[in-house]
């Protein structure tokens, strides 16, 4: 995040006229501003963040209950909200309200194109290590690289980009699902690429249409959050407008897919019948109705979070923008707010260390090997995290793979 106002770090500089004397005084230090940045944002990726804690070490829905709501709610749609907030970081990058241009916009596409790099690199390396997490951070970094050209798009534009996007790409999907299942052409791929080599995985190809998180359908998640960065969010207005286009949009995605799944016939037979999970009863808002192992045009109809539809997409942005709005109004009277808010504000400013640690303390620990209480685990990660981040942030302005990450970027000064 950058910062508009003075450095938390650095006392402001009072003018000789401001003292009515001709000399310059010495001024305490002033606490840590959030005036110049939206805090807002830290508190949504930092809630994003205990939502993905949930889906990777939380009581499994199926145990029912509020508790089981809860966890279901998280799946998923966290990691929406948080591909969203990664959108407004890339625009944040690369010139906020204003995109850069020149030599300035260069060298911001240049860091742009460093920090997805290394996104992509450290992705695969934590997925090496093993764990039952289907690792994010190397889809997102090619989803940076996929959005990239659009930096410069208005408001208008991207929201335009980003819904037509929602509308076509998970249909283009299905049908590339089906062409890689009919065919032998994606094996050919896999075994020319470099990345599939070096990672033992199916490499780009994973990343682009197979993984769980394929960027040609979660590229639209990013391109919204881009939309956001460019409106006026000190905007009590704008901010409502927000809280009312999630809304519609959630009501949409969610609400048609439980009127489609209702209305066509044999719908949701034929999506149980080509599912490892469940009921296809919840698969308008739920996971719990599982994977498809075979595809059928039903599919397309399910809202599940990780589904890959335009019901999914539709659906988990507007809950993203819900959030993201009600983050910012909570934040908007910073003296109260801050104080209550700010553990949680300081996971979501180092979100990457948070993400990254806890993948390794998954494998260090052996919690996908042992049977530790669900529920325990959780609270316990929730409550390190936010304790370590918040006694580093009294300190430091950046996490410590966040420093890492920057003094990397800083190459991208050299570009002309």
């Amino acid at each position: 995040m950058t910062h508009n106002g003075p450095s938390p770090t650095q006392p402001a500089a009072v003018p000789a006229t401001a003292t009515g004397e001709g000399d310059r005084r010495a001024v305490p230090p002033r606490p840590p501003s959030y005036t110049g940045r939206l805090i807002g944002l830290d508190l949504a990726r930092g809630l994003a963040m205990f939502g993905m804690y949930a889906a990777h070490l939380g009581p499994d829905p199926s145990e029912g209950g509020f508790l089981g709501f809860l966890m279901e709610t998280a799946r998923g749609r966290s990691s929406a909200l948080f591909a969203l907030l990664a959108g407004f970081s890339l625009v944040i990058i690369t010139g906020r309200p204003q995109p850069r241009t020149g030599r300035a916009g260069r060298q911001a596409v240049g860091r742009v194109f460093i920090r997805a790099v290394v996104l992509i690199a450290l992705g695969f390396a934590l997925a090496a290590l093993g764990t039952s997490v289907d690792v994010i951070l190397a889809y997102y970094g090619l989803t940076f690289l996929s959005v990239l050209p659009l930096y410069r798009l208005s408001a208008k534009a991207l929201a335009i980009v980003a819904a037509v996007g929602a509308l076509v790409l998970p249909q283009l999907l299905y049908l590339i699902h089906q062409s890689i299942d009919e065919g032998s052409w994606a094996d050919t791929v896999i075994s020319w690429d470099p990345a599939a080599r070096i990672s033992d995985t199916d490499g780009l190809l994973d990343l682009m249409f197979t993984g769980g998180y394929p960027v040609l359908t979660w590229a639209p998640f990013m391109i919204a959050g881009m939309a956001v960065a460019r409106l006026d969010l000190t905007s009590a207005r704008v901010r409502g407008r927000l809280v009312l286009t999630g809304t519609a949009l959630a009501v949409l995605g969610y609400g048609g897919s439980w009127l489609a799944l209702t209305l066509v016939p044999h719908a949701s037979a034929a999506i149980a019948a080509t599912t490892d999970g469940g009921s296809a009863s919840s698969a308008w808002w739920s996971d719990a109705v599982g994977e498809p192992v075979e595809h059928s045009p039903a599919w397309l109809l399910v809202a599940a979070p990780h589904s890959q539809t335009t019901a999914s997409i539709l659906g988990n942005t507007g809950v993203a923008l819900v959030v993201l709005a009600l983050c910012l109004m909570a934040t908007a009277r910073m003296r109260r707010s801050a104080r209550l808010t700010a553990p949680i504000c300081a996971v979501g400013a180092m979100s990457l260390t948070a993400y990254v640690l806890h993948i390794v303390a998954i494998r260090v620990l052996g919690i996908d090997s042992r049977d530790f209480p669900a529920l325990a685990v959780l609270l316990a990660f929730i409550g390190v995290a936010m304790l370590l981040a918040w006694a580093w942030s009294r300190m430091f302005r950046r996490g410590p793979l966040e420093y890492l990450l920057h003094a990397v970027t800083k190459a991208a000064r050299h570009i002309k």
